[in-house]
């Protein structure tokens, strides 16, 4: 029963297939917002709970600042406002007036509010108020929240106006320590991606031209989409002293001198939903790794006849009962009873649809038997989809089951990602033949027919117009540079530096 779209077909369109099907997320009656449903925002919730235990667990702190910040203070940030200058909301009025029986604004305030497109000015502000001295230093808050960016080709989960997202701040007494902590989230963001979503990264620089504005330095992670594009999962800013100096966090040292700290700020957003959708999701709808799955088994009872029900409801109740001991990945197994009044067929595909890991049917004959009808979401299509198994075999099995699953969704996205990483195109007429093709979905074992290009750049300021020309961008300077010499891809011209090359989403 394979989806309206297939990605073969028509990807965007299925991506957008996916979400309905699944029913994760619809488009909001505010324009360029979305709904997230409860199942999406389930996943969001695992994502959030994996992260934020990491995040304590290295010494941050969650906190909150205001989503309104006067204008003022990114004033004091040339470069950083620049950089948002096109996508902030600013709110100019402070209450509503009925004239002529229409509402219109009125009270206009003193200064222009602008709503958090990111923190790093408001929450800079605080840092100058709590550090007067070396013994305040280090500085390491988290935030969980919205922000807004007035985009106007809104996609869901991957662009949409207001989003929800983490973000980190961080300030210190040396560069040193401070690129230290922008490194280490970095790795933390590896994790969560490899080691949580089953989503393969590479993690590098980015170049000076697609730094996160006001940065010294902007390190990421980027994933491959089944299409062959690349999904920007995560980031991690070294901001120097720029931020600091503007809004004066400084601190006395030891030294006994003034000087200025050095701050940090990493974020990721419900844009990681996005990577998992086309990291793993098939011509049936999504596929969610059991480790952020909200339900990572669902049972759906069988029922034929009413006289049957009492002997099924008591056998899955013993079942569930043994189930609720079970510890997958060392956590609480999350399982679904859907006792709702609709006919076992269409509660499993609909399952089926959301990408539940596990689903468990079981009637009468399996509660006489002893048994159960298990299928695995990843094996939908294949001979070994669905299996009958004694309870005794679920029991002990399921949860290797549920980290097995969990390791071959990893592996088959890993493997794609590897295969589809071009090391073979080395003159820039190859380069430019190879993206004038078509991002269409193949049928070959690998993606689509464009991905990622590693090959060498001259950090020539000239091929930031040849990167627009051709409508691909540079995703980042791997940190494993081979140190060999060759020819730019974009230029001809000779170049050391290994990139990763791609269309992006």
């Amino acid at each position: 029963m394979a989806l309206k779209k297939t990605r073969k077909d028509n990807y965007p369109e299925w991506y957008q297939n996916v979400i309905s099907e699944a029913d994760m997320a619809e488009n909001s009656s505010s324009p360029g917002c979305m709904v997230i449903k409860p199942w999406g925002y389930g996943i969001w919730e695992r994502i959030r709970d994996v992260f934020d235990e990491k995040i304590k667990s290295t010494d941050h702190e969650n906190c909150y600042f205001p989503m309104f910040i006067p204008l003022s203070f990114f004033q004091k940030e040339a470069e950083h406002v620049d950089g948002f200058a096109k996508e902030m909301a600013v709110v100019t009025h402070s209450r509503l007036s009925m004239k002529d029986g229409k509402l219109t604004p009125d009270s206009e305030l003193d200064e222009p509010l602008i709503v958090r497109p990111t923190s790093e000015a408001i929450i800079a502000d605080s840092f100058s108020k709590w550090v007067k001295s070396y013994r305040d230093l280090p500085v390491l808050v988290n935030q969980w929240a919205n922000v807004v960016r007035w985009e106007m080709r809104p996609r869901l989960f991957l662009r949409t106006r207001e989003f929800l997202w983490q973000e980190g701040h961080t300030a210190h007494a040396s560069a040193q320590e401070a690129e230290t902590e922008t490194k280490n989230m970095l790795e933390a963001y590896r994790e969560l991606c490899e080691e949580t979503l089953a989503m393969p990264v590479l993690v590098g620089r980015k170049p000076e031209h697609e730094k996160f504005p006001g940065a010294v330095d902007t390190y990421c992670v980027e994933a491959m989409m089944q299409d062959g594009k690349a999904l920007q999962a995560g980031t991690s800013h070294f901001l120097g002293q720029n931020f600091a100096k503007a809004a004066n966090i400084s601190f006395v040292n030891k030294q006994n001198q003034s000087e200025y700290a050095y701050t940090t700020s990493w974020g990721v957003s419900t844009r990681l939903i996005g990577g998992v959708i086309m990291t793993h999701a098939d011509d049936e709808g999504m596929v969610v790794p059991p480790k952020i799955a909200p339900y990572q088994v669902v049972i759906v009872p069988v029922i034929k006849k009413p006289e049957d029900e009492a002997a099924v409801t008591d056998y899955i109740n013993t079942i569930v009962a043994e189930l609720k001991k079970i510890t997958p990945f060392g956590e609480k197994i999350r399982l679904k009873l859907d006792k709702r009044d609709r006919s076992s067929v269409d509660k499993f595909w609909e399952w089926t649809r959301k990408g539940a890991p596990v689903i468990l049917e079981i009637g009468m004959r399996d509660a006489a038997a002893g048994k159960v009808m298990l299928k695995e979401r990843i094996k939908i299509n294949t001979p070994e989809a669905k299996s009958i198994i004694s309870r005794e075999e679920l029991i002990d099995t399921l949860a290797s089951r549920l980290e097995r699953i969990q390791r071959d969704m990893f592996d088959a996205a890993k493997a794609r990602l590897t295969s589809n990483i071009r090391t073979d195109v080395v003159t820039p007429e190859d380069f430019r033949a190879y993206f004038a093709q078509s991002n269409e979905w193949i049928e070959d074992g690998k993606t689509g027919k464009v991905a990622f290009v590693r090959g060498k750049w001259s950090g020539d300021p000239d091929s930031e117009a040849l990167l627009k020309e051709l409508k691909i961008t540079i995703r980042c300077i791997p940190f494993d540079q081979s140190g060999t010499e060759g020819t730019c891809l974009l230029t001809g011209k000779p170049a050391k530096t290994d990139v990763i090359y791609a269309r992006s989403y």
